[in-house]
Order: structure tokens, then sequence, then C-alpha cells
């Protein structure tokens, strides 16, 4: 997928921001990876569902009360990261 004519391209565009090109499969570039799914599953531990839909609301729940830090922190972070990867040739980035 050519992602400068994705939706999500245009967004950050429009924020002013550069986009970067990254390795495909590359879990110390994706924020995923190192920013979110760490919290969510320490917030998730140890909770037991019913159904999918008590999951969903839990789920959108958490979402809903993070701070915009959390996200600002996440973005913030794959400067240095990137940086990392740049210097260790594409080499797998340790915190």
């Amino acid at each position: 997928m050519d992602v400068s004519k994705s939706w999500s391209c245009a967004l950050f565009l429009g924020y002013g921001w550069e986009i970067l090109p990254h390795p495909a499969h590359s879990p110390d570039l994706a924020t995923s990876d190192f920013h979110l799914f760490g919290p969510l599953k320490r917030h998730l531990g140890g909770m037991a569902f019913e159904t999918e839909d008590d999951l969903i609301s839990e789920l959108r729940n958490w979402f809903d009360n993070l701070d915009v830090d959390f996200f600002r922190v996440g973005i913030n972070s794959l400067l240095s990261r990137w940086h990392k990867c740049i210097d260790l040739h594409g080499d797998y980035v340790e915190k």
C-alpha cells in the first residue's frame, strides 16, 4: 500500500508532521508495540470477561480515559527510537 495515499497520511500532513518511512514489521518503531500494549496488558491483567461485548466495553472505557499526554509521549518517543534504529543500521532497538 502506498502510504502517501492513505487517509492517515493526509491527517498527519495536515498537522505539519513529516512522514518518515520505516521497515515493515519493526516493533521498535511501532508505537502500539512499545507504548500501547504494555499499559493495556497491565490494565487488563487479572480481569475476566463474560462476553466479547464486556471486553469491548472495558477497552473503550480504558481508551476514553487515557490522558492526551499518553499519546503525546508515545509519538514523541518515536524520534529517539528512529535515531537508534538508524545508528544500529536497522537492528532491533532496546530501551
